[in-house]
């Protein structure tokens, strides 16, 4: 019979005021530098707006309305709630709707489907956002030292490749600092627009919706266009939920509703009370916001402020990575732990590069912040429109929500992100291509993996040998040498013989005088306990079947399960010096049976070549492994 290993529990979490500085810090970096670039976008951008009353009253009014809806009350007081035992993220959401949809199997492919698109479409925006953050605040030079205006794009390069060049050494290498310099940022936020609001105090008169109805009314299909640069003030909202499992939702929520809202419209307010006291701000409207002398020291504290939320993109995208390879939607790729105490700070090495070339040649390609936000919005707003699909059905599928009220709800959400999404899709020639397309070739790899994965594993398990029988075979044969040792062999099947076992036996015609046949399981929990991790169960005095049950945010490290565990739950004694690792490597030989189509077989064998070895993935000790290969046609 089967029970779980026991082994301490992980160490407590950070205070309160702990968690609630470095929320700011990390979380509202992307959204909370959406002034330096938003109100510009609309009124000196490729579709630029009359600058009078009408105009900056309407979008001043939509940009309060659409901040309260799609943050204030989606994301923050809705959205937040779907938490998989407090995580957040797409893929988080994807593994809670797959638990509550299991006996739903048409809306469980449907909810996998846009999840994983949702995920895919993220790493677009992780692209776009350092490149349009520390470019917008750079071009503060135009503004600040205009000599200087020729240098923007060398000069955002230089930091954007050393924000990068820094990644291996860890995310708190670059300063922890950071809660304490958004706080700065926020205050002065607030400052710079309280001062302005002076200038013209009837911009308040916006609070009111109608402003933004007579706007749309009157503008009609400009005013549809503009939306693409009002939602420019909500991008970054999804970070809010993706790192809902680093700070907690109660952090969140306080520095939302306390500093980070209030500064943002405060700001937004100043920058319409400028442009309707000096209409030729609106080239620049941000740092027109303060005297001439804090010009330049604008430009350096919006400049930290942008690597703060480049950081942010960049660290969420290494933990989606991990997410998905756990989650079987990657192949293994290098991860490397920057902090000994925090499991959430981890290096992707390909993932980082990947991104460094991506954000760069966006840099050189589109040359301004102006350009690049005719690409940014369209990852956002499809990303918000799946999340508020899905959390839809976990309301009514798992919360119980239901009535004309819940629909009537999540119909005006839905409708929100609609119009938005569509407004940013008129952009899709002019660089809005460029998330889509990186969405759909992420979404491409996943999926093709993920088939491809389900494919091999149904291939191994037709022509594995039952295990039970293969222990007979043994038990009954005096031919076979046993050797000292423990052997552990690694596989995906619990049932069946590992074909490394098969190959060891029939080249080395040895058994070791103990085996471990091996499996990892992802379950479909953010964290399982240390406790909770192992599972054996004794099939003979010299053969045990082990189960290591991982979290999609856990660090699968086989030797250090297996060093935490007591003797009395494995049925045998964990001596690393005694222990061999065998491992399968499969070689994949696309072939015509049904399956895939012939160049997703082609790419999944390139995914599978390319693949980090299980060996690295799971913390094997590389003088302590054996691996055996064999051909497998899908």
């Amino acid at each position: 019979m089967g029970h779980p290993a026991s082994a301490a529990h992980g160490a407590p979490r950070s205070s309160f005021g702990v968690l609630f500085l470095s929320a700011i810090g990390v979380v509202f970096g992307d959204i909370g530098t959406s002034p330096l670039y938003a109100m510009k976008e609309a009124f000196a951008g490729p579709h630029p707006l009359p600058v009078d009353e009408l105009h900056v009253l309407g979008v001043l009014s939509l940009v309060f309305w659409t901040v309260l809806l799609v943050v204030s009350v989606k994301y923050v007081a809705i959205i937040m709630r779907a938490d998989n035992e407090g995580e957040g993220s797409s893929f988080a959401l994807l593994a809670l709707l797959q638990k509550t949809l299991a006996d739903n199997p048409r809306l469980s492919v449907l909810a996998g489907v846009l999840g994983v698109f949702a995920a895919a479409l993220f790493y677009g925006d992780s692209a776009i956002t350092p490149a349009i953050s520390v470019l917008s605040a750079v071009e503060g030079l135009n503004v600040a030292a205009p000599d200087l205006a020729p240098w923007t794009v060398p000069i955002a390069i230089a930091i954007l490749v050393a924000l990068f060049a820094m990644q291996s050494k860890g995310s708190a290498a670059l300063g922890g600092g950071f809660g304490l310099l958004m706080v700065l940022w926020f205050s002065v936020l607030a400052v710079l627009g309280v001062t302005n609001i002076g200038r013209a105090p009837e911009v308040l008169a916006a609070l009111s919706p109608h402003h933004a109805i007579a706007f749309i009314a009157h503008d009609g299909w400009i005013g549809f266009l503009a939306l693409g640069s009002v939602v420019l003030a909500v991008t970054g909202a999804e970070a809010l939920y993706a790192d809902m499992g680093h700070f907690g939702r109660l952090p969140i929520r306080l520095a939302w509703y306390l500093l980070v809202w209030p500064s943002l419209m405060l700001n937004y307010f100043g920058q319409g009370a400028l442009l309707l006291s000096d209409p030729a701000t609106a080239a620049n409207p941000f740092f027109l916001l303060g005297p001439a002398w804090a010009a330049l020291p604008l430009v350096g504290l919006a400049t930290l402020a942008t690597i703060i939320a480049s950081q942010a993109v960049i660290s969420g995208a290494f933990s989606v990575t991990r997410q998905a390879i756990q989650l079987g939607y990657l192949p293994r790729m290098k991860i490397i732990h920057t902090s000994e105490k925090e499991m959430g700070q981890i290096y992707v090495p390909l993932v980082n590069w990947a991104l460094m070339l991506a954000v760069v040649a966006l840099v050189l390609g589109f040359g301004n912040s102006t350009n690049l936000a005719s690409a940014y919005g369209v990852a956002v707003t499809g990303t918000m429109l799946i999340t508020t699909t899905l959390v839809a059905l976990l309301a009514f599928h798992h919360w119980g929500w239901n009535g004309k009220m819940a629909l009537a709800f999540f119909g005006l959400l839905l409708a929100v992100d609609l119009a938005y999404f569509l407004a940013t899709a008129t952009k899709i020639t002019h660089g809005g291509w460029f998330p889509l397309a990186a969405g759909i070739v992420a979404f491409i790899i996943m999926t093709t993996w993920k088939t491809g994965r389900r494919l091999l594993q149904a291939k191994l398990r037709a022509n594995a040998v039952p295990l039970e029988e293969f222990l007979a075979g043994i038990a009954g044969s005096g031919r076979v040498t046993r050797v000292p040792g423990t052997a552990v062999f690694l596989t995906t099947n619990p049932t069946g013989v590992p074909l490394a076992l098969l190959h060891n036996l029939k080249h080395n015609h040895v058994l070791h005088e103990q085996v471990v046949i091996m499996t990892v399981k992802v379950t479909e929990r953010p964290r399982v306990p240390v406790g909770e991790r192992l599972v054996s169960q004794k099939l003979r005095d010299d053969v045990h079947r082990v189960t290591m049950h991982c979290g999609f945010m856990d660090d699968p490290d086989i030797p250090k399960a297996l060093a935490n565990a007591r003797r009395s739950d494995l049925g045998f004694d964990y001596e690393p010096l005694r222990f061999s690792y065998f491992l399968t490597r499969e070689t994949i030989v696309p072939s015509p049976e049904p399956g895939m189509a012939r160049w997703r077989e082609e790419l999944f064998a390139f995914l599978m070549r390319s693949a980090t070895t299980s060996a690295d993935f799971f913390h094997l000790p590389l003088n302590r492994v054996v691996e055996l290969g064999g051909h497998v046609e899908i």
